[in-house]
């Protein structure tokens, strides 16, 4: 290399000198004045001009060849770098064609998989929808079918039942009228007592017949030893599992004799008559009811009440119509008073409610059905939330893929906004532990 000749020829050029110096001073030292020394100086001289000048010339021949190597350097080096980054520049162009290249593919395969599962998720929930609307519609239909004709059943019946009986209200009130049209001849038989009080038996006998079924009255029924009521209702039992009946007396009186003297003051229109014999009726009502308390009202065999039958309307008009009887006797004795159409009507409210008692105790069929129906439907309940609890998993599921799509898609918009020179700092070889060699 010129360089190395040149600092061989520098060195070889020192020592020389350093040999002739260390020669001239020898010499002088030893005082040698002679003409070949004085030669030998000025050859020396010579030597040393001429190696001066072959130095300088070396020199700026050294000089000029070491700029010319260092831009021929520089030169070849820029090459190279430009060949490399080129090369760099290609290859990342080309992993980051081929990474936008996978992560389209990815992202595509994982939209096809998320709608695929979309798709089934939807068409499973619309399978499993449609499965529990028929279901609860069969059921709806089945329990409102056999409601409904149940209901339609016993209330038929019932409805059929309180229209006969107001059939014969009507029919019993237009013979009653009948009956008011023979009041002279009736006058006859109730002149005689033991008559009269067999005539108010047969009546009460009558509307019981009439209202109710033979299994739910009796008549002369012995309360208290040998005391015998007209008739007794049988009503159910304070305790729903006992059999034995509780019993409702009714006693039919008729104190025909005050009414008759009530009804003749009346007439002659003699207030103190109509006074004194008002008094008298409330007195001779007040001690049949006395009577009938005394006798006949026994709990728990029998009601804490009983019912006084007035067998006429117009003596049970009279009785109401005197102040405060009917509250006295209510409170005082427990006594109801009841004329025909009273007694009728409370008849009638009874036989209502044995109707609806039956209804009750044929209904625990239907209760029973509910039942069943219901324990079904909590089973069917809890079928739907484990399903529920299914889908929330499938949509928690999906929810995550979509997170991380979204995730994906913001990486790959990254990528693609990243700026070359941060791309050249992550992919570059040297970078990732390469080498230039490896490029």
């Amino acid at each position: 290399m010129p360089i190395v000749t040149l600092i061989l020829l520098v060195l070889l050029i020192i020592l020389t000198v350093s040999s002739l110096l260390a020669g001239f001073t020898l010499h002088r030292r030893q005082s040698v004045d002679t003409a070949a020394n004085a030669r030998q100086l000025e050859s020396l001289q010579n030597n040393i001009d001429r190696l001066d000048r072959l130095v300088r010339e070396e020199m700026a021949q050294a000089r000029t060849e070491s700029a010319q190597t260092s831009r021929q350097g520089r030169e070849e080096l820029a090459a190279t770098l430009k060949g490399v980054g080129d090369s760099l520049n290609s290859q990342l162009a080309h992993i980051t064609q081929t990474n936008m290249q996978r992560l389209d593919s990815v992202r595509e395969t994982v939209e096809k998989r998320l709608d695929t599962v979309r798709t089934q998720i939807e068409e499973r929930l619309k399978l499993i929808q449609s499965d529990n609307n028929k279901n609860l519609e069969q059921m709806r239909i089945t329990v409102d079918e056999k409601l409904q004709g149940t209901l339609e059943k016993r209330l038929g019946e019932s409805f059929k039942i309180v229209s006969e009986r107001l059939e014969q209200v009507h029919k019993g009130l237009g013979e009653m009228q009948s009956l008011a049209a023979g009041v002279g001849d009736l006058k006859k038989v109730l002149t005689n007592v033991k008559t009269r009080g067999g005539l108010g038996e047969v009546q009460l006998l009558a509307l019981l017949e009439d209202a109710l079924n033979p299994v739910q009255f009796q008549a002369q029924v012995n309360i208290r030893g040998d005391n015998r009521v007209d008739a007794v209702i049988k009503l159910p039992g304070h305790d729903a599992n006992s059999q034995a009946p509780v019993l409702l007396p009714i006693d039919a009186k008729f104190p025909m004799e005050d009414f008759q003297r009530l009804i003749a003051a009346q007439e002659t229109g003699d207030i103190a008559a109509i006074a004194a014999a008002s008094k008298q009726l409330e007195q001779s009502v007040e001690n049949c009811a006395a009577s009938i308390c005394k006798k006949y009202i026994a709990p728990p065999v029998t009601t804490d009440f009983a019912i006084l039958f007035l067998p006429t309307e117009s003596l049970f008009a009279e009785v109401i119509r005197q102040a405060g009887l009917v509250d006295k006797l209510r409170r005082k004795y427990k006594i109801t008073i009841a004329g025909p159409t009273t007694l009728w009507s409370i008849l009638t409210s009874l036989q209502m409610g044995f109707q609806t008692l039956a209804i009750q105790k044929r209904s625990s069929e239907v209760w029973q059905l509910l039942s069943k129906v219901k324990t079904e439907f909590n089973l069917y309940g809890e079928i739907l939330d484990k399903v529920k609890k299914k889908l929330d998993e499938a949509a928690n599921t999906v929810d995550q893929a979509a997170v991380r799509t979204r995730a994906i898609e913001r990486s790959l918009k990254d990528v693609q906004a990243l700026p070359s020179t941060t791309v050249d700092t992550v992919n570059h070889p040297l970078a990732l532990g390469g080498s230039g060699q490896e490029v």
